[in-house]
């Protein structure tokens, strides 16, 4: 009989040998029972709350084309943590006539399927109780409960026991003069694109050692993300502003605005790189380019979208009876640059290998182009 193995562990802090360790469990069981192995799949540092795995897919894939007829791991978790994944593993399988079997619970049937894939999903939202309950103690003790922002170090340390102390962090003096920098330009009146271009044109690296772009400086005030709304520049450390579900269609992370009243503050003065008076006084810019309508009542964000479309048919209007005029009535043409469609005027004698031209040699530029239009948009009175 042909059985392919499987095996998962979940988590960068796991031993990559985990992955040995199963699969030597899974041979001797395959042995065992007289079967053949023909493959193993594998998905390293990978949760299994989520069936969007290289290894996990190659499986699907190979069971379909009748590569074997069994599949074996050491349990249903390995294979997937969601309800929903379970069952759907288990029914594709089910069609390739491939039997799925671990060394926890045996031949698998549908009781397996409900029964542990329910445990399996109450597990992993104890898990993220607890892990929140953790990152919560954490930040009441003032430390950090997430990433590292820009402009700070992490500062390792250990405890009596060897084990790591985590969240302190300390301020990186050379980012911290950069995130000064953008505060100050921005209240000078540049814009966020211009800030960045400045930066990257000075080889200046940005978070995570990437180039700067408009958002990482603008970001988004309501979420709290981007340099000019992160609070802990001025000593305010923010959690539970957001929470994160996995998209149950792609498997990414999402992140969601939670109420205002469920975020969490502490005050690290220790930590503040930006003055109070620097701070709000960018808030304020911020206030009027979002909030105050121009003089045509609308937001004076809009001013930097793309023109409106009714515009842009007056000019395109323009613009053929312009060409019209210089080469004779025009024809439409689709081409493909850079990804998009656009289009473009071919005249007919140039679709023909000529060229069609009514200007008088005599001419000058200007006066001959301005009074062909006229004429055309008003051919009574030139």
């Amino acid at each position: 009989m042909k059985a392919a193995l499987y095996a998962r562990y979940s988590s960068d802090s796991q031993r990559d040998a985990s992955i040995e360790d199963q699969l030597r469990l899974c041979r001797q069981h395959a042995h065992k029972q007289g079967w053949t192995i023909v493959d193993s799949y594998t998905d390293r540092a990978t949760s299994g709350a989520s069936l969007l795995r290289p290894g996990i897919q190659e499986l699907n894939h190979d069971a379909l084309r009748g590569k074997f007829v069994v599949v074996l791991a050491e349990a249903m978790d390995r294979l997937s943590r969601d309800q929903e994944d379970n069952a759907g593993l288990f029914k594709r399988m089910a069609f390739a006539n491939v039997r799925i079997v671990t060394l926890s619970e045996g031949d698998v049937t549908h009781l397996h399927v409900g029964l542990k894939g329910t445990m399996n999903a109450l597990f992993l939202k104890d898990l993220a109780d607890k892990t929140r309950r953790g990152l919560r103690g954490r930040f009441e003790e003032g430390k950090s409960g997430g990433g590292l922002c820009f402009g700070y170090d992490v500062v390792k340390q250990f405890a009596a026991n060897g084990e790591p102390i985590r969240g302190d962090r300390t301020i990186n003096e050379a980012e911290a003069t950069i995130v000064r920098r953008i505060f100050a330009d921005y209240l000078a009146g540049k814009s966020s694109r211009t800030i960045a271009w400045e930066l990257n044109q000075e080889g200046v690296p940005g978070p995570q050692r990437a180039e700067w772009g408009p958002s990482t400086i603008h970001g988004n005030p309501k979420r709290g993300v981007g340099i000019l709304n992160n609070e802990l520049y001025v000593g305010r450390l923010v959690w539970n502003r957001l929470r994160y579900l996995k998209d149950p269609d792609t498997g990414k992370r999402v992140s969601r605005l939670n109420p205002e009243s469920e975020g969490i503050v502490q005050d690290v003065p220790e930590l503040r790189i930006v003055h109070q008076e620097l701070w709000d006084k960018v808030k304020g810019r911020q206030r009027t380019l979002i909030c105050e309508p121009t003089a045509s009542g609308e937001n004076a964000l809009n001013e930097r979208r793309r023109p409106n479309l009714r515009r842009s048919r007056e000019v395109w209007m323009l613009w053929r009876r312009l060409h019209d005029h210089i080469e004779g009535p025009a024809g439409l043409r689709d081409s493909a640059q850079q990804g998009h469609l656009r289009k473009s005027f071919e005249h007919p004698a140039r679709r023909a290998g000529g060229f069609s031209a009514e200007r008088p040699t005599d001419a000058p530029n200007g006066a001959w182009v301005v009074q062909g239009v006229l004429r055309r948009i008003h051919p009574r009175g030139e």
